[in-house]
Formats: C-alpha cells, structure tokens, sequence
C-alpha cells in the first residue's frame, strides 16, 4: 500500500506568561477585596488538587507566605473528589507524586475524606465540604481554568469543580457523577456556587496555562466575583490550548495516551470526539478514522481514553490494566471510553487498516495527522495535501522536508524526541499522574 509523505511542521502557539509567579500573587492579594478577608489568627486552609498544575508548588508556597505575612496560619488540604483510591493517604501520595509535600510548600498537610454537608441545591443535591476545611476560620480555593473533557458550557474545569467535586471529596463525586454529564456540568457549577457563598471561602485563585504548559494568568478572585471571572478566563484558557493544525482528517494516529497528558488518556478537545451518550460531539476537528499506538508509562496501565479510537495495537492492549481502566471509567459512568477498538500488530497494519476503510480516497492522498500525545502538539507530521492548508493559519512553518513515513524494524514509528524539550518547555518537574478533565 502506498502511504501519503508527510512534512514535520512547527506550530508557534501564543505564549502570554507570568514572569515572576510569588510577586504576581503578592500583588494580587493586595486587593482590598481579597486582603480585608484575612485577619491574624486565621486558620485558612489552601486547596491542592490531583491534577498536573505547572508551578504549582511555587503558587502553594506562595500563598503560604503571603498568609503567614498577614499574620494567619495556612495548611494545605488535598481537594480532589476520589482521587487517590478515594483514602487519605491516597490523597497525600497523589500530592507527593506532583511535588506538593510538606517540606516543598512549608507547611503541613491535613488529609482527610471525611466530610460534612453545607446544605442542598436548588435541585435537592447535596453539597458537601472536607470536614477538615469546614473547621478552619477560611478556605483558599486553588485550581486551573481550562476546557472540559467532557462537555462545553460556560463553566467547565476551574474554581467551581474544585469547589464542589474537590473539597466534596469521595461523596460529592458520587453524588455528581451519579448524575451523568448534568451532574457534572450543571449541578457541579450549583454546588460550587454555594461553596463560595458559604462565608468560609477568602478567596480563589484561578490559573490559565498556555500551549507550553506555563502559567499564563494567575488571579485572586474574591467568592462573589468567582462565577464570573471564571466564565472569562475559561473564554482566555480556550485561546490558549494548542490545536491541531487542520481540522478534516482522514487519520489521526496518536503515539501516546496517558493520565499524564489528559484525564481522558486522549484529550477529547484536541481529538474532536466526547464518547458520551447523549453529548454532541464537537464540530472541530473532524476525523474520520483515530489511532492510538501506545499508552504511556506514567499512566501505569490506565488506558482510559482507548474507547475514542477507531484502532490500536498489540504492544497497548498487552500493557492494560483492566482493573485501573475499569475502576476509573466506572467513576466517571461513561463506559464508551474504555470499550477496546480493534486491535492490530504494529503501527503500520493499523495505518493501512484506516486507510484501506477510508472510502473512495487513493492510499497516497490520505490526510494523515499524527502527533506524540495531545498534550504537546507543537510538533506535528502532516501529509503533503495538509502543509498548504495549515500555513495558511499563520502560526505554522515547516521544519523537515517531504519525506517517507519512518517505521521501524518492528514496524512502529520512529519516536518524535523529546517534545517537551522542543517546545521550549523549561520546568523539569514530572506532571504527574493526573491531567485535567
């Protein structure tokens, strides 16, 4: 079979960042609206999630410090649904896995899945909050701002899931997640609200990362203003996530899935397809035919995510851990995403597997993707009949020459390199074991 050639290309993402993380927060909790809630005596608790925030050590270690200057005595508490087994010490190793320690931030960690129930929506879900933040004088709410893998609306991932589902521990999610994507979208966005409008919430402080997974704002939000704020920088977030080049392929073939690039093992934003019973799926971009050749190390046999493709192959399926995949699918309800595609030997049978069912388009003129993971996509191989559409956006140059599709001896694809590297990604930390979604 004759396979299209492709171009590796470079896509020049914006990159807005914040500089200087501690005097950006220093100068953020000056404001009178956010400063005037914090008095001497204070026992504030500070949020730390499950997922692979950049710098988040430095912004924990920075609240602490700008706390402990007011004169309030801060702790950090694990905020992150059921992650972690859904055990305290699940929780605080989770926290360790990112860097977050007690020796990293300065501070103690108070970890507990015990939790105590604030009141009900509107619609009769109750709204719970870790028992250990209740009883503190003040609670700091920390968490990115980013689209959902899940659904679109004018709240997705922020300070408002980190308010209910993270601080609501094992019980919150349960009571959300039972509820399919409403729960998580519409009854989640409740539940926050009446988390910060408890009177025990100071402040969030809302993160946006760029393409480079750097952070691009960092903001004190004072809790009335929360809702709205985040609806804006969700609007920013959206500007700033990378993108594939185009948007119609025939096949996407992704090296990787993994925790360690999306809590959907493929980000379904970057892909185009959700996998949820009774969820549009995205109009952009449009694939006909994805392919998955691998899941990462650091997702640990986790390959949640394998149910959006059409494809994979031998060496994925034989690294499953059915009992991780299984347990996590079964958390979020959405049983699509962990069905098994069909499976081939190598990354060249599944190539020609996509484009022999490819209708009515000649092998060599197949739009054919492929990318490392959907997390870094700042390198990228197209085939010819793409290079001319994707300059045409701007934000693209061509860094290799037409060339032959590299396999192997073993008839898998020659690895990308370091992509982190190559995205001028300077933070050496592992992301850890959980992404957003």
């Amino acid at each position: 079979m004759a396979f299209p050639r492709v171009v590796k290309v470079r896509q020049n993402f914006p990159r807005p960042r914040v500089e200087n993380i501690e005097a950006a927060l220093k100068e953020q909790c000056q404001n009178e609206e956010v400063r005037s809630r914090i008095e001497p005596g204070m026992e504030v608790a500070i949020t730390a999630g499950s997922r692979g925030v950049s710098n988040i050590v430095l912004i924990l270690r920075s609240l602490v410090g700008i706390l402990r200057d007011a004169g309030a005595s801060p702790f950090i508490v694990p905020a992150m649904g059921s992650h972690g087994g859904a055990t305290a010490g699940g929780q605080v190793e989770i926290l360790e896995s990112l860097g977050v320690t007690e020796e990293s931030v300065g501070t103690p960690i108070r970890s507990s899945m015990e939790v105590v129930e604030i009141g009900e929506t509107g619609r009769g879900v109750p709204v719970y909050m870790d028992r250990i933040a209740s009883e503190a004088d003040g609670v700091v709410v920390v968490g990115r701002i980013k689209q959902h893998t899940d659904f679109h609306a004018k709240w997705e991932s922020g300070l408002l899931k980190m308010s209910a589902i993270g601080l609501g521990k094992h019980a919150q999610a349960l009571a959300l997640h039972a509820l399919g994507v409403p729960g998580i979208r519409d009854h989640m966005v409740e539940a926050g609200k009446m988390v910060f409008a408890s009177g025990k919430v100071l402040f969030g402080v809302g993160i946006v990362e760029n393409a480079y997974e750097e952070t691009a704002i960092v903001e004190a939000i004072s809790p009335e203003k929360v809702a709205e704020r985040e609806a804006e920088l969700l609007n920013e977030s959206v500007k700033l996530m990378p993108k594939l080049p185009v948007s119609d392929i025939d096949a996407l073939f992704v090296d990787e899935l993994g925790k360690n690039f999306s809590g959907t093992g493929m980000d379904t934003n970057v892909v185009g397809r959700f996998r949820i019973l009774g969820v549009e799926e995205p109009e952009s971009p449009r694939v006909k035919y994805l392919i998955v050749g691998d899941v990462s190390e650091a997702s640990h046999g986790n390959a949640l995510g394998v149910g959006l493709a059409d494809l994979t192959t031998r060496r994925l399926f034989e690294k499953v851990d059915m009992g991780a995949m299984n347990q996590n699918v079964l958390t979020s309800t959405f049983l699509e995403r962990a069905k098994v595609p069909m499976v081939v030997e190598d990354d060249r049978e599944a190539l020609e597997a996509a484009i022999r069912c490819n209708w009515g388009v000649p092998s060599e003129e197949t739009r054919f993707v492929r990318i490392p993971n959907t997390l870094h996509l700042r390198h990228v191989y197209l085939s010819e009949n793409l290079v001319d559409e994707a300059l045409a956006n701007g934000n693209v140059e061509v860094v290799e020459e037409a060339s032959e599709l590299d396999f192997g001896e073993d008839e898998n694809f020659a690895p990308f390199g370091d992509e982190r590297a190559a995205a001028g990604i300077s933070h050496s930390a592992e992301d850890g074991y959980f992404r957003d979604g």
